[in-house]
């Protein structure tokens, strides 16, 4: 198991096309440091004053150093810095580090802020779990890592290149069988997601299998760094691809592809990306860690509040975070308004992301369900042995229980004043429900594989 996953996530790491893409590949591989552009203290003219109301939760240290990817997953920690909330609470050294890949995140975990790198940051789920394990490390090292909070709900969506306009790639994709089948025999069709085996993987996996596409058989699959999707879509190099804004949208835009269907419509409320920090660095500062989720708990708020996301989307579009020309390509996904490409336009503020609460309550909370479904759907497609669900889901349980630190979470919720109604009581959020009808419980993750038609493993 351990050199299946060496090879899917070192050797196949990543493939574009472009000398330029493959320099920042090749910088990303490698372990990059990361870069600092961001700036590492909160904007002057958005510094509340610090909250030293309680003197017993002052944080042990001020500094730590958080990587993140330019998606809107990224915005709590970006608009903490610049509000000035990591400061309210006390942290007032947070330095943010634009990260090249999630490879590169990855590396720059492993070697930890006193190495170069960093001490934790934005994730796809589940990496934390996989880092823990040592089942994605360098010599499949074991660093245990803590997931604290989850960014966002929605987000995401499946771009497609616009030369398969009118070819019934839609949400559903009942009667495109034929048109996989006609491409495998010469070109297949290519889907791109932006790190093996973690959720856009995950999304791009389901959209395929509920239309009846074995990803694993009916397609290429590669991976591509988020901010390299504009200019793959370009080249031809992929025909789809799964990644959060401004990317999905960005594609539309540049009338280069379509987006076929959003995650939001996939799996309302869905779980996205979460924050997760190195155990050693929580352990050692258990104070700091809690004032930097407050301070995230109050950005995830700001963000939540309509008013306040033309702001937001000028931020986040900022030279030193996405760098783009455009924040109307965030500010539009933001207002839950979504030219599609192909005809079809939503506007529907209930498939806009959120990042404090949605329809169905806390979005910043890290249900441990959640964390059983990704590694129920890693068993699904054979990237961890079924053992991790057999038995009650034993195995993936204990592993949940390492790893996920929702007692964290509630504790900095409750010093930080949260009302008791906004902090969940049940670790689960109960039965999940997905557009093609199927449902996990998670109560019983190995009925929902047996329900499932296409999968690898055998249950």
């Amino acid at each position: 198991m351990t050199e299946f996953f060496n090879q899917i996530s070192r050797r196949k790491f990543i493939v574009t096309a472009g000398v330029s893409a493959s320099a920042v590949l090749l910088k990303g591989c490698l372990g990059n440091p990361p870069d600092t552009t961001a700036s590492t203290q909160p904007a002057a003219t958005a510094q509340p004053a610090a909250n030293n109301s309680n003197p017993e939760q002052a944080p042990e240290v001020t500094t730590i150093k958080l990587g993140y990817i330019p998606i809107i997953e990224s915005a709590p920690l970006i608009i903490a810095q610049e509000k000035g909330f990591f400061a309210k609470y006390g942290m007032t050294n947070v330095e943010l580090s634009k990260q090249a890949s999630w490879g590169s995140a990855r590396d720059n975990v492993e070697i930890g802020s006193a190495g170069g790198g960093i001490d934790g940051g934005q994730w796809q789920m589940p990496m934390p779990h996989l880092i823990t394990e040592g089942l994605i490390t360098k010599g499949n090292q074991k660093i245990p890592m803590y997931v604290l909070a989850q960014l966002v709900t929605h987000g995401n969506g499946i771009a497609i290149a616009s030369k398969h306009q009118g070819k019934g790639l839609t949400l559903k994709l009942e009667g495109s069988k034929s048109l996989f089948t006609q491409l495998k025999s010469s070109t297949p069709f290519t889907a791109a997601y932006t790190f093996p085996q973690v959720n856009q993987d995950f999304w791009i996996r389901y959209w395929l299998a509920a239309g009846g596409i074995d990803p694993d058989a009916d397609v290429k699959l590669l991976t591509v760094p988020a901010a390299q999707t504009v200019a793959n879509m370009k080249t031809g190099t992929m025909d789809a691809f799964s990644t959060g804004d401004p990317w999905p949208y960005r594609i539309v835009k540049d009338k280069i592809g379509f987006l076929a269907a959003l995650t939001a419509e996939i799996w309302k409320n869905h779980p996205e990306e979460y924050l997760a920090i190195r155990a050693d660095w929580v352990d050692k500062n258990p104070k700091a860690t809690k004032a930097l989720l407050k301070g995230i708990m109050e950005a995830q708020q700001w963000l939540d509040n309509f008013d306040n996301r033309k702001e937001a989307a000028q931020i986040l579009a900022g030279r030193n975070y996405f760098n783009l020309n455009n924040p109307e390509i965030l500010a539009e996904p933001y207002a839950g308004k979504y030219d599609m490409g192909d005809g079809r336009k939503i506007d529907d503020k209930s498939l806009a992301a959120y990042y404090w609460k949605d329809e169905k309550g806390s979005v910043s909370y890290p249900y441990k369900s959640h964390d059983l479904w990704f590694i129920t759907e890693s068993v699904r497609w054979g990237f961890l042995p079924k053992d991790y669900v057999a038995n009650g889901a034993a195995k993936a349980k204990e592993l949940i229980n390492k790893v996920n630190r929702e007692d964290i979470w509630k504790e900095a919720a409750k010093e930080a004043g949260i009302a008791a109604a906004d902090i969940p009581t049940n670790t689960s959020r109960g039965v999940e429900e997905f557009f093609d009808g199927a449902k996990f419980d998670p109560e019983n993750p190995e009925a929902y594989l047996k329900s499932l038609k296409i999968k690898k493993v055998s249950v």
